[in-house]
């Protein structure tokens, strides 16, 4: 899988089909052909029949397609990985799939084999097969972005896109080129989409790399439907996925919807069912999936919307008017996980330039402060107001080693070469309590466990801080070497 995950979307719909060329081609054998073939036996005969007739329908898609050159796509509904299921590979395209692998981080080889309009599963709770939605709903321009994607992979997105939208509600797909190197994503590309979707696929080329968050403003820019969607290239949409979210959007055009998700898993295109989540993200800047609020449990419900604090860029449609007037996505960063929260604040420190214009969006939004967002919209969010230094621990007489929490079931500190993920991530409070690991995102994650001296064990242990009662065993006295930034730090 790609960093920003692949993807397929829930729900069903009556599905489009685009029209091609209809031509009725006669074929005569040629006796001597025949003659000759027969003499070879019949075994033969059968491999260079079906080797011809593999030709002649490679043949006949490109003359109805009216492509120039063979692309080697599959179409249809059957085939290798149809209803979702895994697709595999021979030992012998195994060997050849490697490298391809390495080169787009999942399996092209066994995309190229798998049809770009395969079957693909309904997860969707039961009650939403129940559902019917209004027909005078806004229509919908799809933005895929890419940067040298395998081809059949962003075709399957264009594809399912096509089959599983109804025709009234889409508007348009844009195709946005982040100035890819790739050359089958150039005249290939444009070529097919061209003949097989005349009028219905545009793509938007960079003339440098851009990043995502800015490709993804270029192609709102080119969009001219009531609505936006914005996707990575490298998803798979289920039947009925558009019609529930363009009918919240016309509840209430404010609104930002985050379609379900399920996973495509990179080495085999199984399609894997993920549970229902809301999105958010902890303190370390990290987009993740988190539990649905309390009151989404309650009603007990599994087709209600789900309320999420955070959102998550590579699946989200909003109005594109609406969209304009907040200011669209910040072009000043660069690549996924600024969408839900600040570059600025990810590169504390460093000088940001020139943000008046994002300051003067803020006021004329009235935009409440961060404090009222924690306690009314991400309520569920860990706070960690207490801390004094927050980072690596590095050991003094060794500076390349830092405090690991080791082993999570030993529950015993270690040194560790200093690496500075989480495992390796310490908070001290200003009780004096060393916290170790990762941040719990939510009152319901796991949170991180305090460095404890019993006296009893040979080494430090790691608990759970609320339950050592002896205040004494879990309070550290810090001396910071240097300024408060400084990595170098004693513990005594």
């Amino acid at each position: 899988m790609v960093a920003t995950g692949f993807m397929i979307f829930w729900t069903k719909c009556k599905s489009r089909t685009v029209k091609g060329i209809e031509q009725e081609i006669s074929v005569q054998p040629r006796k001597e052909v025949h003659s000759n073939l027969t003499l070879q036996g019949p075994g033969a005969l059968q491999d260079t029949v079906l080797k011809r007739l593999s030709f002649l329908e490679e043949v006949v898609y490109r003359q109805l397609n009216g492509l120039s050159k063979s692309l080697g796509l599959i179409e249809g509904y059957g085939g290798r990985g149809k209803g979702g299921l895994p697709a595999t590979l021979n030992p012998d395209e195994q060997l050849k799939a490697k490298d391809i692998a390495e080169k787009y981080g999942y399996n092209a080889f066994l995309s190229d084999r798998i049809s770009l309009d395969r079957s693909i599963p309904d997860f969707r709770p039961s009650k939403c097969k129940e559902l019917t939605y209004r027909k005078d709903l806004p229509q919908l321009s799809l933005i895929f972005i890419f940067v040298n994607e395998a081809l059949s992979v962003i075709l399957r997105s264009v594809h399912t896109a096509v089959n599983h939208t109804p025709a009234h509600l889409l508007k348009e797909i844009i195709l946005v080129d982040d100035y890819s190197e790739d050359e089958q994503l150039k005249a290939p590309l444009e070529e097919y989409v061209n003949k097989r979707y005349p009028g219905l696929v545009k793509i938007v080329r960079n003339t440098k790399r851009e990043g995502l968050i800015r490709a993804r403003i270029e192609g709102w820019k080119a969009a001219t439907g009531d609505v936006t969607g914005f996707f990575d290239a490298h998803v798979e949409f289920t039947p009925l996925w558009a019609e529930p979210v363009l009918s919240r959007i016309k509840e209430d055009h404010k609104r930002i919807i985050l379609p379900s998700i399920d996973n495509i898993k990179q080495d085999s295109f199984e399609l894997q069912r993920y549970e229902n989540s809301g999105h958010g993200y902890n303190w370390e800047l990290w987009c993740m999936y988190i539990s649905p609020p309390k009151e989404w449990w309650d009603a007990g419900d599994a087709s209600a919307p789900i309320r999420t604090p955070a959102m998550i860029g590579c699946s989200f449609v909003v109005n594109r008017k609406f969209f304009g007037e907040i200011g669209l996505l910040d072009p000043g960063m660069d690549v996924y996980g600024g969408e839900n929260v600040e570059l600025g604040i990810k590169n504390h420190g460093i000088d940001i330039g020139d943000i008046s214009e994002r300051v003067v969006l803020r006021k004329s939004l009235n935009c409440k402060n961060f404090q009222w967002y924690l306690d009314n919209v991400y309520p569920e969010m860990r706070t960690y107001n207490n801390t004094i230094y927050y980072g690596e621990l590095r050991n003094s007489k060794a500076n390349h080693l830092c405090v690991d929490q080791g082993i999570k079931d030993n529950h015993t500190a270690i040194l560790y070469p200093c690496h500075g993920w989480g495992p390796q991530l310490c908070r001290l409070t200003k009780e004096g309590f060393l916290h170790v690991g990762s941040l719990g995102s939510t009152r319901l994650s796991e949170d991180t466990r305090c460095l404890v001296d019993d006296g009893a064990n040979k080494f430090p242990q790691l608990l759970n801080c609320e339950k050592i009662s002896n205040v004494r065993q879990r309070s550290w006295h810090f001396k910071q070497v240097g300024g408060r930034n400084q990595e170098d730090a004693d513990v005594q």
